[in-house]
């Protein structure tokens, strides 16, 4: 059906968007203490909070019976006074602001809200998640280091029915717009629904245009990875790209901006092998990356070809981590992907 979750693609470009506008914002004024880190040495900014304060609350309005599974949580504001206000403050800034194009009032737009509704929209990201019914996924914030170096970093919003992922949305404030012209105009949001195909806006609107992964040999092929070596085995992708002849240099960023460079034909793999035994990579990290990459005809799945499975809670389990790339070289990769590790065993 050609309208198929409409409302819910409409409500979710809308709340990304402003999510987008609001962390460049922050990024442009950020001051000391303004950041904290969590248990896992991970940052968080009043970005981060913010950011998901705007998109439940949006959320909520539409779908309030929808649950949320997202990064965040309201525990560290509620015993900052100072952080606490200065995330209220932003989140009422982007709620408050007069409708855009396509805006409706009914979802949360155009008024400011308590301190105790904005603590409480964060904390609705909470769920557990499963295999049964709708949910949303969230990362107000993916790559907040990425973020905090003015490079990339990507707001993140997936809808799930019966743990499949139908709705993907990714919005990139510093992603160049045109893959040929990396020094241009800059600020993409990708969008796919199941069986539309996928989509690349610009920050500011306009007409989409479709995306369609190229077939790329292995020659021309590149890795698309992550910036932290904690975040993947940097070390094995390097053998990997050795034993397909692969030449070009990998293309190193943070975030889900990888899926939306892959699906117009940026690199040709993404490639993120886990560094260690235990790791459990969270669903909201790849939700909407892994539609936007099948809508634009490629294919995913972990390190063993395995398919993610979004079902398991908010992790994807101790998967073997995940492999995106065109249909035509999915096979050859994993074959090297093999090689490398029973090399690394031995």
């Amino acid at each position: 059906m050609s309208n198929y979750l409409d409302i819910e693609q409409q409500v979710a470009i809308a709340a990304v968007r402003r999510a987008c506008t609001l962390t460049t914002a922050v990024f442009n004024n950020l001051v000391k203490g303004e950041t904290l880190v969590k248990s896992d040495k991970s940052p968080v900014t009043v970005a981060d909070f913010s950011a998901q304060a705007v998109i439940n609350t949006i959320l909520t309005s539409a779908f309030p019976t929808d649950p949320i599974v997202g990064e965040e949580d309201a525990a560290d504001l509620r015993e900052n006074s100072e952080l606490r206000s200065r995330v209220v403050g932003l989140a009422n800034d982007a709620l408050g602001r007069e409708l855009g194009l396509g805006e409706i009032a009914e979802w949360g737009l155009g008024r400011i809200r308590t301190e105790q509704e904005l603590l409480d929209a964060i904390d609705r990201g909470r769920y557990e998640g499963g295999r049964k019914g709708r949910m949303w996924t969230l990362d107000p914030i993916d790559g907040t280091k990425g973020f905090l170096r003015g490079e990339q970093y990507a707001v993140c919003l997936a809808l799930l029915v019966d743990a499949r992922v139908e709705l993907g949305v990714i919005g990139c404030p510093n992603l160049p717009q045109d893959v040929s012209n990396p020094s241009g105009p800059r600020g993409c949001i990708f969008v796919a629904v199941r069986g539309q195909g996928a989509l690349q806006y610009t920050l500011s609107g306009g007409s989409p245009v479709p995306l369609k992964m190229p077939k790329l040999h292995l020659s021309e092929l590149n890795l698309l990875e992550s910036v932290e070596s904690a975040h993947a085995a940097l070390g094995v992708n390097e053998r990997v790209a050795q034993i397909l002849g692969i030449t070009r240099a990998p293309t190193r960023m943070d975030s889900q901006a990888k899926y939306g460079a892959l699906a117009r034909g940026d690199g040709g793999v993404y490639l993120r092998l886990p560094t260690g035994v235990g790791y459990r990579e969270k669903i909201w990290d790849h939700a909407p990356g892994a539609l936007l990459i099948e809508e634009a005809g490629g294919i995913i799945s972990d390190g063993h070809g395995e398919p993610l499975d979004f079902g398991l809670g908010r992790t994807l389990g101790e998967n073997f981590g995940v492999v995106a790339t065109g249909k035509g070289v999915h096979s050859q990769i994993l074959k090297a992907v093999r090689q490398a590790q029973e090399e690394a065993k031995k």
